[in-house]
């Protein structure tokens, strides 16, 4: 699949950081990256990304408070946000909904079906 538009990449493990830039840039999108929260919406409100893969445990400010922050805020909670996350129950995506996330995807990422996800959410 390929995509187009920027995508912000919220995540604290440098590793997984640069397994999934790899991988987002070779399925046609630009990428950002925040290695916290709060980084996440300094970038939010300054790039508006068209769609944010927000890991979920984050230093400085997590990515339950930071999605809840980003869909309380007019100028950046239409930006749709995927939880990324290796809390596979029931419960945990249940939360990350509540949060204000508008999917959900379990670590290790099954990358195709991540790329459905943000094809979805970006139309």
């Amino acid at each position: 699949m390929n995509l187009s538009g920027t995508v912000l990449l919220v995540e604290d493990n440098e590793l997984n950081r640069d397994m999934m830039i790899r991988r987002l840039s070779r399925a046609g999108l630009d990428v950002l990256t925040a290695g916290n929260g709060k980084q996440a919406l300094d970038i939010m409100r300054s790039e508006m990304p068209c769609i944010v893969l927000m890991d979920m445990n984050l230093p400085v400010l997590d990515g339950w408070a930071a999605s809840r922050k980003a869909k309380e805020d007019k100028d950046i909670g239409h930006i749709p946000i995927i939880a990324l996350t290796a809390h596979a129950t029931d419960d945990h995506r249940q939360y990350a909904l509540d949060s204000g996330c508008d999917d959900y995807a379990t670590k290790p990422v099954d990358f195709p079906g991540l790329l459905i996800k943000i094809n979805k959410l970006t139309r």
